[in-house]
């Protein structure tokens, strides 16, 4: 069974503690190719069905962007959550249907990282550490039993696992409830976490930053059952997330005495995607005890490349700029931004990748082909994907260089 390092780590019985992971060690080629060929049998869905396609992609994340909630997605169509719940599972079951007859190589791929015979535990605990990487703590569930039916696996195995990983994260939420009880002694260290973060932060040139807003811009989904929640003492009630990556990012900040206050999901930021107009909620404004203000996205390392991801990124700090606030993205990893522009490279890699682009857009066999020749990680390609300004789309996947900018060596 091909699975990361951290599913041979200590796990405490109740979960993952996501306080202990880093994100750098848990991503991958073959993680990726996983969430690659999932997209590419949506994207044959919506061939047949739009709207399935639609409403799969939004809910499992599979375009790059993080899954979205049932109620989201329901106020797009004016359908209730159990309408769209039921029409999710619907076209899941004809996604599976297809994907057998098709003969589609994913069940060959998704069969050997998810064995039959493999044991509850081992198959939760890679499930787990799939989840937490790709920040998908929304739709684990499904994710967790769309993977091990394409594998193979029976639908009563498969709901099995499936219950199992969602029952684990409600247990993480449950112990960190616990823990929050217990801050003043986590203080030092959550100081110690974030001062690394308050260094890679993109401050504006000047002004008094605007205060912070009184509630959050997101309220279709405010109450959704998907979501966690906690109560923070440091703002003096409950405050939703949609995933572990967030949850630890509040834990930091409310633990934190260089924070005097945050606001989750403090504004609607509005950005234009390929023609079409969206509304994205970067994760958290924190205003400092020295009076700066920053508004944090959370982005999971894998993730910050993609298209769609950049151009919410770019929305988020040209709002954030606009009130006199600093932005940062948040990978979830001790590696942020900045520090994958100045990743060293090796030069097959990038010599590679340039020639493959110079003659057009590059499809995923192509640069899996460049990776099993020179050994490329996906946080290489990640960084050149950054630096030269590519374009990275999943579902269905393609790389390709802006005319305007043509790649570099």
């Amino acid at each position: 069974m091909t699975v990361s390092r951290a599913v041979d780590a200590p796990i405490e019985p109740d979960g993952t503690d996501p306080e202990l992971l880093d994100l750098q060690d848990d991503i991958s080629f073959e993680l990726e190719e996983v969430n690659e060929l999932l997209a590419e049998l949506i994207a044959m869905q919506a061939d047949r069905k739009a709207k399935d396609g639609e409403i799969l992609s939004a809910r499992l994340g599979v375009t790059g962007a993080p899954p979205e909630t049932l109620a989201t997605i329901g106020a797009r169509y004016d359908l209730s959550r159990d309408r769209i719940r039921q029409l999710h599972t619907k076209a899941v079951g004809q996604l599976l249907r297809q994907a057998t007859q098709s003969g589609h190589r994913a069940a060959s791929v998704f069969a050997r990282r998810y064995p039959i015979g493999t044991r509850d535990q081992q198959l939760v605990r890679a499930l787990l550490v799939e989840t937490y990487a790709t920040d998908t703590d929304l739709a684990a569930h499904e994710l967790s039993y769309l993977k091990l039916r394409i594998a193979g696996h029976a639908s009563e195995d498969a709901k099995r696992v499936a219950g199992f990983v969602a029952q684990r994260i409600a247990a993480w939420q449950r112990k960190t409830n616990r823990r929050l009880a217990k801050l003043r002694d986590a203080e030092p260290r959550a100081t110690s976490q974030l001062n690394p973060w308050l260094g890679q932060v993109d401050w504006p040139g000047s002004g008094t930053p605007d205060p912070l807003p009184s509630a959050s811009a997101r309220t279709v989904d405010s109450d959704d059952d998907g979501r966690g929640h906690f109560y923070l003492d440091k703002v003096g009630r409950d405050v939703p997330f949609d995933s572990g990556l967030e949850a630890r990012l509040l834990w930091i900040l409310n633990a934190s005495d260089l924070v005097d206050s945050f606001q989750e999901q403090p504004a609607a930021v509005s950005y234009e995607l390929d023609g079409a107009d969206h509304i994205g909620y970067p994760s958290i404004v924190a205003r400092l005890t020295d009076g700066r203000v920053v508004l944090i996205d959370v982005e999971p390392l894998g993730h910050v490349a993609f298209h769609v991801n950049r151009v919410r990124a770019a929305a988020g700090r040209a709002y954030a700029h606009g009130r006199g606030w600093g932005w940062l993205v948040w990978t979830g990893s001790l590696i942020g931004v900045p520090d994958l522009l100045a990743r060293k490279v090796d030069a097959r890699s990038t010599a590679r990748l340039t020639e493959l682009l110079e003659q057009g857009p590059a499809p995923w066999a192509a640069v899996r082909q460049v990776r099993d020749e020179t050994g490329m990680e996906l946080l290489d390609f990640v960084t050149l994907v950054l630096r030269n300004d590519w374009r990275w789309d999943r579902a269905p996947f393609r790389l390709s260089a802006p005319p305007s900018h043509p790649p570099r060596t």
